[in-house]
């Protein structure tokens, strides 16, 4: 603890006290830095505040980590000491910090712990034995949740990720980012909870409870220097990790623009109060989102089921459109399912009693994948140009709304290396770029049934009204005789009794008036 009171002979013995005075001419200046850390999400309990504290650096410990980053500190814990009013004021109870001896910088993608170590050699073996393990993983993820096979995969790209590209200093981002949009009831949260779980850094928010400021970073004072400090948002905590943001569609506009940024560029730039600096927020989107008036409607555009900005849309990856539509097999076999659950407590092995790979396992290979770099051959790139050409063709040919840019062949790019990864291979073959596409075209193919939607079916006493309507002269007056409108309408199709109930409805609603003697037809 640093000196107070004189500690001379003179003013113990005189009981002055003999209050110190700084002498800068004699001091050494060290640079000191307080950093405040937080306890990370997969180790708070359920229901609990993530925990805090305050830790002093002081000489080469400053400027050893930035907002976001995972860190390791061993010092010495003291009381905060008070003096002067502070010192009356503050009672028995005491504040708290760390002084930290030594700060490490841990893995930016995975935690050095022993269970999320990566897998030998003979566990790669074992995995790479059985038959279809890309298909075995993607189930493995929420395997409570039946179906959405091709999402599941969708997802477990996303955790493995793609590969940072930075010719002469522009940044191609890796991070794969995800949009689940769809009607209420089909497991949109309960996938984000669970890739929230797997991922090694994951942050939860949602639209609604989450600001603009609350995403990136916001601007506090100091109290002990009366400064303004960056205090790192969602996005920054994710760092290198994946941020489920749900209900996204909740959102407001101005709040969901402070993310485009992070999307393309990676990055968080900060212009406030005299603070100039960009943040990293190398993340990983996966956001779910309900259409508008709550349920996908096939009667309605394109544009006015989704209601989200074409710049925002450009920015994901793969934007999946899922609807709850009435099939009695499927229907059956997920009542089946969840069934199963509630009856047994655990995930029911249907199909061909397959066995699911646990999340301990699933995550120790999607590290193991992480450290693998793989290349697209130039044998590929005419092939991978060919495709995305085609897609921009069918884009234009169909008026399709999923806004085929430039992004989507680097979204293709970004697939393809995430399955070869996934393979643990170091080049990209043919196949990974096929089934990339394949995703691609998987994800919009709701779109292209939405143009196949037949129209709404006209009521018979509706085409009987426009048919009357239509025999009426554009000039003079606005009858029609009740025995040739009858005749027409015959000669049209529909029978006696349509025509007489027509007549009735229309009369009743004062769209037309019939004389007594049913010889008239006079519209109002």
């Amino acid at each position: 603890m640093p000196l107070v009171m004189c500690p001379s002979q003179d003013c113990v013995t005189n009981k002055s006290g003999g209050r110190l005075s700084l002498q800068t001419r004699g001091s050494k200046f060290i640079k000191f830095q307080e950093v405040k850390i937080q306890e990370q999400t997969d180790q708070v309990p359920v229901g609990n505040i993530p925990r805090s504290m305050t830790i002093w650096c002081r000489g080469t410990n400053t400027r050893l980590c930035q907002p976001g980053d995972h860190i390791a500190v061993s010092g010495i814990f003291l009381p905060l000491l008070r003096t002067g009013f502070r010192q009356m004021t503050q009672g028995l109870l005491s504040d708290t910090f760390l002084e930290a001896h030594r700060i490490v910088l841990l893995n930016k993608t995975e935690d050095e712990e022993i269970e999320d170590s990566e897998m030998n050699e003979a566990e790669l073996a074992d995995l790479f034995a059985e038959k279809d393990l890309y298909d075995r993983l993607a189930r493995s993820i929420a395997p409570e949740i039946y179906g959405h096979e091709d999402i599941k995969k969708a997802l477990l790209l996303l955790l493995v990720g793609g590969i940072d590209k930075s010719p002469q200093g522009m940044k191609v981002r890796g991070n794969i980012n995800v949009c689940l949009m769809g009607d209420p009831g089909v497991a949109k949260s309960q996938l984000l909870s669970y890739v929230n779980r797997l991922a090694q850094r994951s942050q939860y928010t949602t639209g609604r409870g989450s600001s603009g400021v609350g995403l990136t970073s916001a601007l506090i004072k100091d109290p002990v220097t009366n400064e303004f400090v960056l205090e790192g948002g969602a996005l920054v905590l994710a760092d290198q990790g994946v941020c489920c943001i749900d209900e996204f569609d909740k959102m407001t506009d101005h709040d969901r623009t402070a993310i485009y940024e992070v999307m393309e560029q990676q990055t968080i730039s900060i212009a406030k109060a005299g603070i100039l600096t960009s943040l990293n927020a190398r993340t990983s989107i996966l956001a779910a989102a309900n259409p508008a008036y709550g349920r996908y409607n096939p009667k309605r555009s394109i544009e006015a089921n989704i209601q989200l900005p074409a710049a925002l849309l450009s920015r994901f990856d793969l934007l999946w459109i899922i609807q709850d539509k009435n099939d009695r097999e499927i229907d059956l076999k997920l009542a089946r399912h969840i069934a199963s659950i509630h009856q047994t407590g655990c995930q029911p092995d249907i199909e061909n009693h397959q066995h699911f790979i646990n999340m301990k396992t699933l995550r120790r290979y999607i590290a193991t994948c992480k450290k693998k770099q793989p290349l697209v051959p130039e044998t590929l790139l005419d092939y991978i140009v060919t495709a995305y050409v085609e897609l921009r063709k069918q884009a234009r040919v169909s008026k399709d709304m999923t806004y085929t840019s430039a992004r989507m062949l680097l979204s293709i790019l970004r697939l393809s290396t995430a399955l070869a990864r996934l393979r643990c291979d170091d080049l990209v073959s043919k196949d990974d770029i096929d089934e990339a596409l394949r995703l691609m075209e998987s994800s919009r193919l709701l779109l292209k049934d939405h143009e196949n939607v037949p129209a709404r079916q006209i009521n018979p006493i509706d085409q009987v009204f426009a048919i009357v309507r239509d025999m009426v002269p554009l000039t003079g007056s606005k009858s029609v005789r009740y025995g040739e409108a009858k005749e027409r309408c015959i000669a049209k199709g529909f029978k006696p009794d349509i025509f007489d109930n027509a007549l009735e409805r229309y009369e009743e609603i004062g769209l037309w008036h019939v004389n007594q003697q049913r010889t008239t037809i006079t519209i109002v």
